[in-house]
């Protein structure tokens, strides 16, 4: 096959849920088809993008000027593009430049399939082309955007939360509805767009995890320690470690007084720093080169995600170590996990705490968990195998399409 994936936001490095995921298939993809990555993100220094040509058979990047997270300049940006049909999180990426090379692009080469990587670069791609076009979705953008609404305590947030949530939605339903099939990584995100597009056109991709990388690794763990994983510079992570330490950690702390929790992830807030500095069992790492040592010695993962879409890479890597997780519904949401068997689950701050308790007084309890969890995606969620059910389907949509491009 000859694709042409096309991403906003970059794929290296490979620091976040949806970039890993992309990165690894693209990877393994690349060892069999022929592959042209077209990717429009934020100009920065030190910028890997160039080196992926010596994955891809070609790797077109558009480095693009554009302001700093949560800035001036970004809520200026936000503000000039209040009333464009478009939510913020297309409309920042999808400027004309981009439009003019890759159709540019289109007009030099031909492509058996366009995959579009996430809804964010559904605004360059070219809809009405012939082309089979894929839309892979990480998550169900809209609910995130609702489920920021719903828990923002913040007027303006919650204002901005409204807004995006609402045309997102929009977003998703259109373009939901232009592509010719839709990739989803979980079950339950086929359900949500089940109810705006023929199920017959949507398939599940599994997420995967590095079986080799992540691995049991033979550390001493920390007593009664806990680990949690994940871009701080996500709002969903912020809010989980918020939501962990202020209705969590107090029902924990009598019971397990020496208890501490490990942050690890790049650019934490301001909001944590201070809530670091407050609550002197909780540490930030900041970004570190390797994750595998923190998620060997903590005694306990946790996930106490409140909002997200998609499905948490960071369960399936602690799982993959044997280690044992305890998340909330929302947090593992979309994996094919047993409660009890493989993680605990828990929704309520006293659940929640109770099953940290439990486990942290029982380490033959987490070592059944953990070896289970090791279990489960050794035998099915490798990324070689993610990546031939995700070419099968690519071969699939290029197959039934009425007028499949033909390869160079």
């Amino acid at each position: 096959m000859k694709i042409l994936w096309v991403k906003a936001g970059g794929l290296v490095p490979p620091d976040t849920g949806g970039k890993i995921r992309s990165y690894n298939i693209l990877r393994e993809l690349g060892r069999q088809h022929s592959v042209t990555f077209f990717s429009f993100y934020a100009a920065h220094d030190g910028d890997l993008h160039p080196a992926l040509k010596n994955i891809f058979d070609q790797a077109i990047c558009v480095p693009l000027n554009l302001p700093a997270p949560k800035g001036a300049a970004e809520m200026f940006g936000y503000g000039i593009r209040l009333f464009c049909s478009e939510p913020y999180g297309i409309s920042k990426y999808c400027r004309p430049q981009v439009h003019r090379r890759l159709r540019a692009l289109l007009k030099q080469e031909t492509y058996d399939v366009i995959l579009c990587d996430f809804v964010s670069a559904a605004g360059v791609i070219p809809w009405d082309s012939p082309i089979p076009k894929v839309l892979f979705t990480h998550n169900v953008e809209a609910t995130i955007w609702r489920r920021h609404y719903e828990f923002a305590t913040n007027p303006i947030w919650k204002a901005i939360s409204l807004l995006e949530w609402r045309k997102m939605k929009a977003a998703e339903l259109r373009y939901l509805r232009l592509a010719d099939r839709v990739l989803t990584v979980s079950e339950t995100d086929r359900d949500a767009f089940s109810a705006f597009v023929d199920p017959a056109k949507i398939t599940v991709i599994p997420t995967g995890v590095d079986v080799n990388y992540f691995h049991p690794i033979p550390l001493q763990e920390s007593q009664s320690s806990l680990v949690f994983t994940g871009s701080m510079d996500w709002l969903p992570n912020e809010d989980a470690i918020l939501y962990f330490v202020d209705a969590i950690l107090p029902l924990v702390k009598p019971q397990c007084p020496d208890v501490s929790l490990e942050v690890v992830g790049r650019s934490p807030s301001r909001k944590l720093q201070a809530l670091a500095k407050s609550e002197k069992s909780v540490r930030l790492t900041g970004w570190v080169e390797d994750i595998r040592p923190f998620i060997a010695r903590g005694s306990i993962c946790i996930v106490p995600l409140r909002i997200g879409g998609g499905t948490r890479l960071k369960i399936f890597e602690a799982m993959a170590m044997s280690k044992a997780v305890v998340s909330t519904s929302i947090g593992a949401e979309g994996l094919p996990v047993q409660a009890g068997e493989n993680i605990l689950l828990a929704d309520t701050p006293q659940e929640f705490a109770d099953s940290v308790i439990s486990l942290l007084g029982d380490a033959r309890e987490r070592q059944r968990l953990g070896s289970a969890a090791r279990t489960l995606v050794h035998e099915n969620y490798s990324w070689p195998k993610v990546a031939e059910n995700f070419a099968r389907t690519l071969q699939d949509v290029i197959s039934h399409h009425k007028q499949p491009a033909k390869s160079r």
